[in-house]
């Protein structure tokens, strides 16, 4: 470690943009080393915590995990996929049936399976997420070794239940009055919604095992 570098932290930093993606990890089932950080969502705040966390403390390899959205019309839902400078990760993830992909790091929620194909065209990108391009760039400034894990809780062919770009405040959160305004105002919308809850579910189980099945045992 050079001088003024921050000093050594925990040997796996796993980045979720929210609780609820992170909300079956476990990373004592990891390595008493294994820490967790929510950083909210969007390129801003990913990138703003990303920053704090290893000016703190630099760990051994950090991992941007959550949701994605489909884009390709072969990811089922709950698909694990990912991309990894770690080659040992790597092997664990293929190993457990995690299938490496191109992701988009897009500026805000893509919400139509129109918008999912045209992007999906103009990219050339497997699935779309809103944090892990910044945080890889800070990590790869830091010579930090980096992956992204995301599982898949809207395929490509999927409308979201509602436009949740529509629901942000300032600070690239969702402001639960308006959503409890738009849900009010259009009560049709319920059974989609609580399908889309049991879809995001199934993705963090999903999201969990893969976790703790690719990194246990790494840790300090």
């Amino acid at each position: 470690m050079a001088d003024g570098d921050p000093p050594a932290g925990p040997s796996i930093l796993v980045c979720f943009a929210v609780k609820e993606e992170a909300k079956f990890f476990q990373p004592e089932k990891v390595s008493p080393s294994c820490e967790v950080l929510v950083t909210g969502m969007g390129k801003r705040n990913a990138e703003r915590n990303a920053r704090t966390a290893l000016d703190r403390e630099l760990p051994e390899l950090v991992v941007t995990a959550g949701f994605a959205g489909g884009l390709n019309p072969g990811l089922a839902l709950n698909t694990i996929v990912f991309d990894s400078e770690d080659e040992q990760l790597t092997q664990r993830l293929i190993s457990a049936g995690a299938v490496r992909s191109a992701f988009h790091c897009a500026d805000r929620v893509v919400v139509t399976a129109a918008e999912k194909a045209e992007l999906c065209k103009a990219s050339g990108a497997d699935a779309v997420e809103m944090e892990s391009g910044v945080i890889r760039a800070v990590c790869r400034e830091r010579q930090v070794a980096s992956a992204t894990v995301r599982a898949i809780s809207d395929a490509a062919g999927d409308d979201l239940p509602l436009d949740f770009n529509a629901l942000m405040n300032a600070n690239d959160e969702i402001d639960y009055l308006k959503l409890a305004r738009t849900v009010a105002f259009a009560p049709g919308r319920i059974p989609a919604l609580l399908r889309f809850q049991r879809q995001t579910n199934a993705a963090a189980l999903a999201l969990a095992d893969a976790l703790h099945r690719s990194l246990g045992g790494r840790g300090r």
